[in-house]
C-alpha cells in the first residue's frame, strides 16, 4: 500500500532495502510505480542525481530508509514495525536482506519476535555470495531457516524465481499473526 502522489503518507507500507547496493532494482520499481519519471533512471550514480549507489530517503521519492551499512536495515525495519503497532496503524514493513548480511544484526530478529511484530516481513536473498566470496566460507549463516525459526520467526523457504511461490509466501506473511514472517529465497 503506497501512493506515489503522497510518498510520505503515514499509513503506507514501508520497504527497507537493507542490502542498499542493489538500489538500481529499487529505483526501477519506484519509477515504474510512478514515484518519479522512468527517464530519471538514466541518471543513476551521476553527480547531482538523486539516484545514487545506495538509497537516500532524503533525496529519492518512495525510499523509506537510507541504507548502506549491511546489517542495519533489519533493525530499522523492526523499529518501524513496532512504531506502527504502538500507533495503531495497519501498515506493514518489508525488509530485503542478503544472506551475507545476516552475519550481523540478528538481535533485531529476537526483538521482532519478542514484540510479536506480525506486521514485519523479512525477505532474505539466499544467493550464497558476498563481496568477500562464498557466504559459507566467510562466516557460515547456514542453516538460515532453522536459525530464523529458533529466533521465533515464522519462516518459508521458496524458489525466488517462481512467481506462484513468491505470491503464496507474501500471502502467508500477511495472514500470519502473533509473530514476524521471513521468506528465504
Amino acid at each position: 500500500r503506497v501512493d506515489p502522489n503522497r510518498p510520505g503518507w503515514e499509513d503506507r507500507d514501508r520497504f527497507v532495502l537493507s542490502k542498499g547496493h542493489t538500489a538500481p532494482g529499487l529505483y526501477a520499481a519506484l519509477a515504474n510505480r510512478g514515484f518519479f519519471p522512468v527517464e530519471d533512471l538514466l541518471t543513476l550514480r551521476h553527480i547531482g542525481s538523486y539516484l545514487q549507489g545506495h538509497p537516500n530517503m532524503n533525496e529519492t521519492p518512495g525510499v523509506d530508509m537510507s541504507t548502506g551499512s549491511l546489517g542495519q536495515g533489519i533493525s530499522a525495519a523492526a523499529g518501524m514495525a513496532l512504531a506502527a503497532k504502538y500507533q495503531g496503524k495497519s501498515c506493514r514493513v518489508y525488509a530485503l536482506l542478503g544472506d551475507g548480511e545476516i552475519q550481523e544484526g540478528e538481535e533485531a530478529m529476537m526483538f521482532a519476535h519478542h514484540y510479536k511484530l506480525d506486521n514485519l516481513c523479512v525477505i532474505i536473498d539466499n544467493n550464497g555470495l558476498q563481496i568477500d566470496g562464498n557466504v559459507a566460507d566467510v562466516m557460515n549463516p547456514y542453516p538460515i531457516v532453522d536459525k530464523l525459526r529458533a529466533f521465533g520467526i515464522e519462516t518459508m523457504e521458496i524458489d525466488g524465481h517462481d512467481f506462484e511461490q513468491i505470491e503464496a509466501a507474501f500471502y502467508m506473511a500477511r495472514v500470519t499473526k502473533g509473530r514476524p514472517f521471513a521468506i528465504v529465497m
